[in-house]
């Protein structure tokens, strides 16, 4: 590898890094603002996206010019090319994040379904929690995989998938219980349907990272297959 690819790609890395953390703080915010129903942190969610959409184009760029001018190829190729793929779910997640936020300005005002109680006693607002908490540590080892190219990192964030989808089935079972029982609930339930999709939907993108990052590191492509590895 020539020393101007090696520089290249230390800075291409480094513009993912600070894509990466762009939409990890918009997630966090768009969850605050989902719990505390703040209006005002959803509007701000929102107004970011455009720096992250930018960011995006920015490194697609960077991407095509590495490929003409350097013409890489084995690992140095396949870098760039999971580089793309990264850059894409990266992007998707800070627009999920904008969807979270504005499902959460449009429950201001509305019943606090969060607060309701399943049979078992358990607030719907700490299954959510428990969901977020996992779903953001995937989006977080996630990328620490593709930095260090940590194998074991990004086998360990495709495992947590099932429990993100577990967490998922039960808060929508137990919001349609709710809407179900009172008109009340219907609007309110509604975008919290959407908001916990939405979640579901940054884990799967995270996942996706930690199946690139599994092509990278040990040759093995495990997209659309079972994540019961080791």
């Amino acid at each position: 590898m020539s020393k101007h690819l090696t520089r290249d790609l230390e800075d291409l890395q480094r513009r993912v890094m600070g894509m990466a953390t762009r939409v990890e703080e918009a997630i966090y915010a768009a969850l605050r603002a989902l719990k505390e129903r703040d209006s005002l942190l959803a509007k701000k969610v929102v107004a970011a996206d455009e720096a992250i959409d930018a960011l995006e184009n920015e490194i697609y760029e960077e991407c095509l010019r590495m490929i003409a001018m350097h013409q890489p190829v084995a690992i140095d190729l396949r870098q760039i090319a999971a580089t793309f793929m990264v850059t894409t779910d990266l992007e998707r997640m800070g627009d999920l994040a904008v969807e979270i936020a504005e499902r959460a300005a449009a429950l201001v005002g509305l019943s606090d379904l969060l607060t309701e109680r399943d049979a078992t006693g358990e607030s719907l607002s700490a299954r959510l929690s428990r969901m977020a908490d996992v779903s953001t540590s995937q989006v977080r080892e996630s990328l620490d995989a593709f930095i260090n190219m940590a194998g074991a990192t990004a086998r360990r964030v495709m495992r947590l998938d099932a429990e993100v989808d577990r967490l998922h089935v039960e808060i929508i079972r137990d919001l349609m219980a709710l809407m179900r029982s009172s008109p009340a609930a219907v609007e309110p339930g509604l975008s919290l349907f959407s908001a916990v999709r939405s979640l579901e939907r940054i884990a799967d993108h995270a996942t996706n990272i930690a199946e690139d990052v599994v092509y990278l590191v040990d040759g093995d492509i495990v997209r659309h297959q079972p994540h019961c590895v080791e």
